[in-house]
């Protein structure tokens, strides 16, 4: 009696582990919202990051000016919020929501305006959904933002600068990174 081995047999193709991505060079201002809108959608830290000024390519650096509520509630988005805490906030906010639970960033009454030839003002209403098991984390985040975007060195647009502003009894967005810091 022979036993039988199946070491030369062939087997199924695994599926790909690479993740999904819209992500395309913000070589217009439109194209830098739905970049941060994709990221999201994707759960991608790298395509989020990619969204904020990088000071290799222009002389701004990113700031974050939080909601005036949240400061009080997370005093630590008070001291100076760098790309490294944007990084950990969304990495942990991503984890939250898991591989199944989609997140959703929603953007309304959106308006441009140039402020000279590489840089514009862009402001929103927003409304960020990340659903998520914890019980001490809401699901939905409202109020406005104000980007100062620029174009760098190499034609890519970048958020500089950003502005939370509480304007529904919704928690902030700021409220969520005070959190997830």
């Amino acid at each position: 009696m022979f036993l039988r081995c199946d070491l030369f047999d062939t087997r199924d193709a695994e599926n790909p582990t690479s993740s999904k991505s819209d992500f395309q060079p913000a070589t217009t201002p439109d194209r830098l919202i739905v970049n941060l809108i994709s990221s999201f959608r994707d759960k991608n830290t790298d395509n989020y990051i990619a969204c904020f000024s990088d000071t290799t390519f222009t002389d701004k650096k990113f700031s974050f000016s939080p909601s005036s509520g949240a400061i009080s509630l997370f005093p630590d988005l008070a001291q100076g919020w760098s790309l490294e805490d944007e990084r950990q906030y969304f990495q942990n906010a991503i984890s939250k929501a898991g591989d199944i639970l989609p997140v959703d960033l929603y953007l309304s009454n959106e308006s441009f305006t140039q402020q000279g030839s590489d840089s514009i003002f862009y402001s929103a209403s927003y409304e960020l959904n990340l659903p998520n098991n914890d019980a001490n984390l809401p699901d939905t985040y409202e109020g406005d933002l104000s980007f100062k975007m620029v174009q760098d060195r190499q034609s890519v647009w970048s958020i500089y600068f950003w502005q939370d502003i509480k304007s529904t009894s919704l928690p902030s967005w700021s409220e969520l990174k005070g959190r997830l810091h």
